[in-house]
């Protein structure tokens, strides 16, 4: 069975002409009817190409400034009829409607003029009313019409007419109905959010239409796919693809980083998306060996981060090193060169961005959806909870500790001494067991605790923990507070001359 349908005639209405000569060109030569609109219809005039205005066949003007200029039955009667329908036909003939086979589209620039900082009043008049109705009408009518709704898809329409001569399969023309109704989609999710983003109706809605498929999953069993724009946030200069895996670890490290933008320069290592190693120092290279001090063994194959340039000592260190990816703000060109000897080492440039400010995962048939934990601890939001108080080195590093531990897999406890990670517990069942990790790994790395600080995700319920920490040489722990039984542990603390202190934020990270 034959489905292709020949084009005969054509609806040209576009915001961008870009590529859209070579089709008017190769349409008029297969001798198709083009019909058009305002500035496309004099775009195509000046091509010296004839065309059909479409007030000529609706008897209407344009009006309202433009906003209506298609929405009309013969325009929307031409390109929804059923051609194996005997009635459409009837009535397609009774009231003189014109047989219309493509519609190319490209819709108002909605979410770039949101983007460009344009007032409310520019915004609004860059919702597409009848392009997005042409879009839906032509894609949802695919088994006689075929329907190009972006700029994007020109070059594989030219294409298509080129080497079939105007004549489009049925399978062809249903692909182009689900790009059309993905972009159309899109664009009503983008319009939606910019509306939401004051009324916070109960309604999530996301949409990325240049998603891009990763060697595999978390898994060399799974597919995996990256849906976001990656160079708006990164500049690659070197490496492999990154792989699904690799994603997840440079976006912890990212928001493990964002902690200490502004600040001295810190180096950070990670591995399953957990801090292994970070360190502040005075330059990047000593934060770095003190990094790497924290843990070598997981440091290897882990991602890289640095909130200040990476110089050519630092690179000379790091390049003794397998590690996965190195992100900074910048490299200098020696350290760039000398980090590009490993063929497969990915070097990544961090751009200034707006972030999300949701965080979104899947769960049983739906997704959750929560506001970023944007709270950093800080002196401003400190309770003293004990009488002995906190010195300045000993604040000093309970908010590195804080920071890490923000952003370290619960239950956790994280060790610091010397704004060094010392080691961290990571995501056991029991508070006591994250403990006892931390101490047990710092000490095979050769740390010593005494006057050491301790961070807390979540309280503690009970005086165990600041026991076991007390007699490793730790004098001082921050932790949220809150516990029915906070006073235990501020009486141990007490007792034994540690300072606690209390910041009201639980940090909780699953």
């Amino acid at each position: 069975m034959n489905d292709s349908k020949k084009i005969t005639s054509a609806l040209i209405s576009v915001f961008s002409k870009d590529g859209l000569e070579p089709i008017v060109k190769k349409l008029h030569e297969q001798n198709v009817k083009i019909y058009s609109t305002g500035g496309t219809e004099k775009f195509i005039n000046d091509l010296g190409i004839e065309v059909i205005a479409v007030e000529d066949i609706t008897d209407y003007p344009s009006i309202l400034g433009g906003r209506v200029k298609t929405l009309h039955p013969k325009v929307f009667g031409g390109i929804l009829n059923r051609q194996d329908h005997e009635g459409d036909v009837a009535e397609m003939s009774q009231y003189n409607i014109p047989q219309i086979d493509a519609v190319i589209v490209d819709l108002y620039p909605f979410e770039k003029t949101v983007a460009s900082g344009a007032s409310e009043a520019e915004i609004i008049e860059k919702i597409d009313i009848g392009g997005i109705s042409l879009i839906r009408a032509a894609a949802k009518n695919f088994k006689d019409t075929i329907c190009v709704s972006s700029v994007d898809d020109y070059a594989e329409f030219l294409e298509l007419i080129s080497t079939k001569n105007g004549e489009i399969s049925l399978k062809d023309r249903k692909r182009f109905a689900a790009k059309s109704f993905n972009n159309s989609s899109n664009y009503d999710t983008a319009i939606f959010n910019y509306f939401n983003s004051e009324e916070k109706l109960p309604a999530y809605k996301i949409s990325q239409t240049n998603g891009q498929e990763l060697r595999y999953g978390e898994n060399p069993h799974q597919k995996g796919y990256f849906f976001g724009n990656f160079d708006e946030m990164f500049t690659k200069l070197h490496g492999k693809e990154l792989s699904y895996n690799n994603l997840l670890d440079v976006d912890a490290a990212v928001n493990l980083m964002n902690e200490f933008k502004g600040e001295a320069p810190t180096f950070a290592i990670l591995k399953h998306n957990n801090a292994c190693g970070i360190a502040q120092r005075e330059t990047v290279q000593q934060a770095y060996m003190a990094a790497l001090a924290g843990d070598p063994v997981s440091a290897f194959g882990g991602i890289l981060i640095s909130n200040v340039q990476i110089d050519e000592p630092t690179a000379k260190e790091i390049n003794d090193l397998f590690c996965e990816v190195i992100i900074a703000p910048s490299f200098s060109v020696s350290a760039q060169e000398i980090l590009e000897s490993k063929k497969n080492r990915i070097l990544l440039i961090q751009k200034e961005i707006e972030l999300p400010e949701t965080t979104v995962r899947t769960c049983l048939n739906g997704v959750l959806v929560q506001d970023k934990d944007m709270v950093t601890d800080s002196a401003a939001i400190l309770t003293y909870a004990t009488n002995n108080k906190p010195n300045s080195t000993e604040l000093e590093d309970l908010w590195f500790a804080s920071k890490i531990c923000k952003h370290t897999k619960s239950n956790t406890i994280v060790l610091a001494k010397g704004k060094q990670l010392c080691a961290s517990g990571t995501g056991q069942t029991s508070r006591v067991d994250a403990l006892r990790q931390a101490i047990e790994k710092a000490k095979s790395f050769n740390f010593n605790l005494e006057g050491a600080v301790m961070a807390s995700d979540a309280f503690f319920p009970f005086p165990d923990c600041v026991e076991i920490a007390h007699k490793a040489g730790i004098t001082a722990v921050i932790q949220p507070g809150g516990s029915i039984k906070d006073q235990l542990s501020i009486d141990y603390c007490n007792e034994h001359q540690m300072a606690m202190v209390f910041t009201g934020t639980r940090h909780f990270k699953h």
